[in-house]
């Protein structure tokens, strides 16, 4: 395992536990691509991989070792030009306004370990232990500049992170497109999955089979988007959850991005994956660099849940921040959906004093504590507390609470900010605006300039003041609307198209300075809900708002979408109340806790207005969740593979102990069915010898049975009572225990 380089064949060897990546360097010292998949040996040469045919009517370039065509040819990094007519990984433009380059291969580097990217998140192995990094080196003498491609092996998980630096020592050149890894594969016989949809309903499995072209998704709002998610798949047409080979790609990124699958004239696929190249360009004076970000990439052939738990062991260990990684999140309620902006202490303190009541162990306060922010009109950027509201200020309502054993959580939007506000009358410069244009606002609100230092520090100041007064114990970091009118009054002409990269940049730098200034205080990201869900916001911020769709039945499928590239540590999950606000549905509190337990769990509504049925029922809802959040929040999880799972109205999850000893599961059906066949409900990721009860029955089943013979599960309606309970929307939870 680990990294072997042949020197005297140019040839790079990476090994993972199951898996091997393979190239070498061509004739014209450009690297080619020869083979990802499932582990092979290590040897000398790999000539049967490397081979090829000459073909009539294409491009042949000519170099000292011989002659061959670059269209024909798997690569690791191809740029435009020299024909070889795919889409490129990168392309500069020199002083001459030529875009034409040829990076010859310079070196390599070898180190222990994985170290952290200064500026932008990324992975890491802090000890050096756990992975081995290894650095490519190409130089295009005639313009003097230098490219180094990155790649790091973790062995454990099954992961290969990959990104780029461009580094020149010449004249100006432009960057016009710089994406973070490329991988040809050797034909197009696949299905793509992407993780598509629209605010409330994010990340809905979409899964098609490759064609001839280009197919891709991507952003351009300055955000990873509801509409699409930087993660994919790859996966041959018969693969499922439990079987079958697949590849994953995620971005560690939370701006404009491409992912980019190209099928050419031989079938054969070219996957792209990094900064979108449109509305991007980056000048690079003699001396400056530029760094992509990471793009992490896996593969399997044990399945999508194999692929999922793969990437879910790596993002605990070498993505999130190891404060929170491993740790239990807190059971929250949210004021929201209960109050809205119309609060104040006296209605806040007795939802407090029930949560306390009710076992729940932080309080959330949402939008509307600061300014004079009564509506969404006003005080964006005015980060300092309504006296009206708070008469002992915020630093009095938090100890308040403190005081009856609660966490104390708070709402900010630090990216936005109101016309009507005292910052716009300070700073109306600092809001993103193209001169003599019409502005778009969107939700009544602006965007301030994250590109600039001022602003950042302006933000870190207020901030932690905020923190210090109430000793605050979460953030809800919310951007409700994307940008328009993307322009950067400090940024000269040449250097607008910089502005989105730059503007990410500073996000992250916001980010980084408060983790690091509090490194106790868990931050949950969100964008209108799901709108910035990625890798990049999860290096600062170890869970995000899934969506601001609380249904539960709609929760179901945007959950089952998110936990392909994604765990359920990674999202919060909250019940809220009916009929529900995003969409008018009545589900019962119990399904709405089934489904919210797979997450970071949490209640939105006014606990003060329920009948005392439902509050006991929270009471147990809470208890439960305790006795499992180990579970639900650690443990492995699976979408399981029932006979019925195809039809769209069944769904079921697991998540398993890592000793295999217990494990949750639940079943979800979303309408009845008229005099339907048995059920039969399939477990996975038991120890088939073990021998296991089920939600505390006197029969005792081996792993092997539940997991193949399968548990039976009376219907959901009694047809022998004569009034009949409501049955859609059901959810059936099974605690699986060792007997």
């Amino acid at each position: 395992m680990g990294i072997h380089v042949n020197e005297e064949q140019q040839l790079f060897h990476l090994q993972t536990a199951k898996t091997s990546y393979i190239f070498k360097i061509l004739e014209n010292g450009q690297a080619g691509q020869l083979y990802y998949g499932p582990k092979i040996p290590v040897k000398k040469d790999y000539q049967n991989l490397a081979s090829r045919e000459e073909h009539d009517c294409t491009n042949t370039l000519t170099v000292d070792q011989g002659d061959f065509q670059l269209e024909l040819i798997k690569q690791e990094y191809a740029g435009l030009g020299k024909g070889d007519y795919r889409y490129p990984a990168y392309q500069i433009t020199y002083p001459n306004g030529s875009r034409i380059s040829e990076f010859a291969y310079a070196g390599y580097k070898l180190a222990k370990g994985k170290k952290r990217l200064g500026d932008l998140p990324s992975t890491f192995d802090d000890q050096g232990d756990d992975a081995q990094t290894l650095t490519v080196r190409f130089k295009d003498e005639l313009a003097n500049v230098r490219l180094d491609l990155h790649y790091t092996v973790f062995e454990k998980e099954d992961v290969i992170v990959r990104s780029a630096t461009f580094t020149n020592h010449g004249e100006p050149i432009t960057l016009n497109r710089a994406l973070s890894a490329q991988l040809d594969l050797p034909d197009s016989d696949y299905d793509m999955l992407q993780f598509s949809g629209t605010w409330a309903r994010e990340r809905h499995l979409i899964r098609t089979h490759l064609r001839s072209g280009v197919q891709s998704i991507s952003s351009l709002r300055d955000a990873s988007s509801h509409q699409q998610n930087p993660f994919f798949i790859l996966a041959r047409p018969h693969t499922d959850n439990n079987q079958g080979a697949a590849f994953g790609f995620n971005f560690v990124y939370s701006g404009n991005f491409l992912d980019s699958v190209e099928v050419d004239q031989f079938d054969t696929t070219r996957v792209l994956v990094g900064i979108n190249p449109d509305e991007f360009g980056w000048h690079l004076d003699d001396g400056d660099s530029f760094q992509t970000p990471e793009a992490v990439m896996t593969y399997t052939d044990q399945g999508l849940n194999q692929l999922s738990q793969q990437l879910g062991s790596f993002y605990a260990d070498h993505l999130i921040n190891p404060h929170f990684a491993h740790e239990e999140r807190p059971i929250l309620i949210n004021n929201w959906e209960a109050t809205f902006m119309d609060f104040n202490e006296a209605k806040l303190m007795p939802i407090v004093k029930k949560a306390h009541e009710l076992g729940i162990e932080m309080f959330v306060l949402d939008d509307g504590w600061f300014g004079h922010r009564d509506n969404d009109r006003s005080s964006l950027g005015d980060w300092f507390v309504d006296q009206k509201k708070f008469t002992n200020g915020i630093s009095g309502f938090a100890k308040k609470v403190h005081e009856q054993g609660l966490k104390f959580g708070l709402w900010f939007e630090p990216e936005m900010i109101s016309i009507d506000s005292k910052l716009y009358e300070k700073h109306p410069d600092w809001m993103i605006a193209t001169p003599g244009r019409q502005s778009t606002p969107a939700r009544n609100q602006y965007v301030l300039d994250m590109t600039r230092p001022e602003v950042v520090d302006y933000l870190v100041d207020h901030i932690s003041a905020i923190i210090k007064q109430t000793k605050l114990d979460y953030i809800k970091w919310d951007m409700n609307r994307n940008i328009t009118e993307m322009y950067g009054s400090k940024l000269s002409a040449d250097r607008q198209l910089e502005f989105a990269h730059r503007y990410i940049l500073g996000v992250y730098q916001l980010y980084s300075r408060l983790t690091t200034a509090f490194p106790k205080v868990l931050f949950e990201s969100c964008a209108s809900g799901g709108g910035r869900f990625d890798l990049g916001m999860m290096y600062y911020a170890p869970q995000a708002w899934c969506s601001d769709d609380t249904d539960a039945v709609e929760r179901i499928k945007i959950q089952e979408g998110t936990s392909y590239g994604y765990t359920p540590s990674m999202w919060g999950a909250h019940v809220s109340a009916v009929p529900n606000d995003q969409v008018g549905r009545l589900t019962s509190i119990e399904t709405r806790a089934a489904v919210a337990y797979f997450g970071d769990f949490g209640y939105e509504l006014d606990i003060t207005k329920l009948p005392a049925d439902q509050l006991a029922t929270i009471k147990k809802q809470v208890a439960f969740y305790k006795q499992y959040r180990h579970l639900f929040q650690q443990g492995t999880f699976y979408r399981l593979e029932n006979p019925d799972t195809a039809s769209q109205n069944v769904y079921g999850w697991q998540v398993v102990s890592a000793d295999k000893k217990e494990a949750v599961a639940a079943r979800f059906q979303i309408l009845n069915g008229a005099n339907p066949a048995y059920i039969r409900f399939y477990f996975q990721g038991l120890d088939p010898d073990k021998t296991y009860t089920v939600n505390g029955g006197k029969e005792k089943f081996s792993g092997a049975e539940l997991m193949h013979v399968g548990y039976f599960v009376p219907r959901i309606m009694d047809r022998t009572k004569p009034e009949k309970d409501p049955s859609d929307f059901s959810a059936r939870l099974f605690v699986v225990k060792e007997a």
